[in-house]
């Protein structure tokens, strides 16, 4: 894979931890999560997408 695949697993994997450390807290900022929920669905749709594009060749 490409060095920015790795980056974008990376930061999927970071927004997920993001998300779960502020969903066990005593108030969780429900427009934060909404944030980082729509930010991690970018990444993993752009994840996607490169990866289809390797496999295709194209990349």
């Amino acid at each position: 894979m490409t060095p920015h695949v790795e980056t974008l697993k990376r930061t999927h994997r970071k927004l997920d931890e993001e998300i779960r450390i502020e969903q066990k807290g005593a108030a969780p900022d429900r427009a934060r999560v909404d944030r980082l929920k729509k930010r991690k669905l970018a990444v993993k749709d752009r994840l996607h997408r490169l990866v289809d594009l390797y496999e295709q060749g194209k990349i």
